[in-house]
């Protein structure tokens, strides 16, 4: 009997891991691993271990909710390769913007997690510099290092997004992404509340960069008109002080620090984001958006809507390139993704 094919999972945000535990579970007769974003240079590791980076993907509060949420599955942690030290058939990303040599030596396929960051002014002087897409200190470039061997991307607008910042089109296929694939799943729901407007907050301050947090509060004041107001804050936010902020800005307003986005976006009746992918939950539903983003982008790059199908469907391109013998460009060609099941 051949010993069963390994396949890593790299996980990072909670939206991550569930994404990829999602796929996974449509492979059961691999073996399959799960780690948090690592790296192997000497300096950020060194940087990592001394707290420097707890508020990015790599550390602190991303990396202890990505152990529990793999402790709590009971999925197995081979975090950095180090504990089952597993030679892998397949490596499933979520980032294309930091991948060991390690992972770039075997077969890989990047999963996109939902809507990327704001090219900033210091993001295009990376662009123009030639420089890695981590260079820009947010995700506006993932999806664009052309890296991986396969890419599945939310929808056409991202794929034509992914293409125009460096990666191969023949490269990705339109899977859609599990998490933002069946919006309609979520207007069966027991959250208490109903009838009110909603604002989800962004981790922008936690990344570094600039966030008139107290102007943001009061426009979402000012599109409430009376109506009740509910915030619900990113899980990477500083909560202490988002709280003190909204407490002094909108004393009237609830805030959530837990709870499902997606079933509060669904009892709500407006939705107004900074920079998250939950606007899409709201687009897919047909709420009132608003969003730092333009929405008629938006809704041009918005994740297709499939039933919930696409998890079933990477793992299956995951499965078919784990088991495929040539090269990428080879099995690219010759692959198609399965039909669509109409409920």
């Amino acid at each position: 009997m051949h010993p069963r094919k390994k396949i890593l999972f790299i996980i990072g945000s909670p939206n991550q891991a569930s994404q990829m535990h999602q796929i996974a579970s449509h492979l059961s007769d691999f073996d399959c691993f799960f780690s948090q974003l690592y790296t192997k240079h000497p300096i950020i590791k060194a940087a990592l271990r001394r707290g420097f980076l707890d508020t990015t993907i790599l550390g602190g509060e991303f990396k202890r909710k990505g152990d529990a949420y793999l402790e709590m599955h009971g999925l197995r942690n081979d975090y950095a390769r180090e504990i089952y030290h597993n030679r892998y058939d397949l490596t499933v990303l979520c980032s294309d913007m930091l991948v060991t040599k390690e992972l770039r030596q075997g077969k890989t396929v990047w999963v996109q997690e939902g809507m990327t960051d704001p090219v900033t002014s210091w993001g295009k002087m990376t662009w123009r510099l030639g420089l890695p897409g981590y260079w820009a200190r947010n995700t506006a470039f993932n999806g664009g290092s052309n890296i991986c061997d396969i890419y599945c991307a939310a929808s056409p607008g991202y794929k034509e997004q992914f293409s125009r910042y460096g990666t191969d089109a023949a490269k990705i296929i339109v899977t859609g992404i599990p998490n933002y694939d069946h919006a309609a799943a979520f207007l069966k729901n027991d959250f208490p509340r109903q009838d009110y407007v909603m604002a989800a907050t962004s981790d922008i301050r936690e990344c570094f960069n600039k966030d008139d947090r107290p102007a943001f509060i009061r426009e979402c004041v000012r599109i409430a008109a009376g109506r009740p107001l509910l915030f619900k804050l990113h899980p990477n936010e500083i909560k202490e002080r988002a709280i003190a902020e909204i407490r002094q800005w909108a004393p009237a307003a609830a805030i959530y620090t837990e709870g499902n986005t997606e079933q509060m976006i669904a009892n709500c009746d407006e939705l107004i984001t900074q920079y998250s992918t939950v606007v899409y939950t709201g687009i897919a539903l047909g709420k009132k958006v608003h969003s730092y983003f333009d929405v008629d982008e938006l809704r041009r790059l918005a994740p297709m809507q499939n039933g919930g199908q696409s998890a079933y469907r990477i793992a299956d391109l995951c499965r078919r390139y784990t088991e495929f013998r040539g090269a990428p460009g080879e099995f690219l060609r010759r692959y198609r993704l399965p039909k669509l099941q109409i409920a």
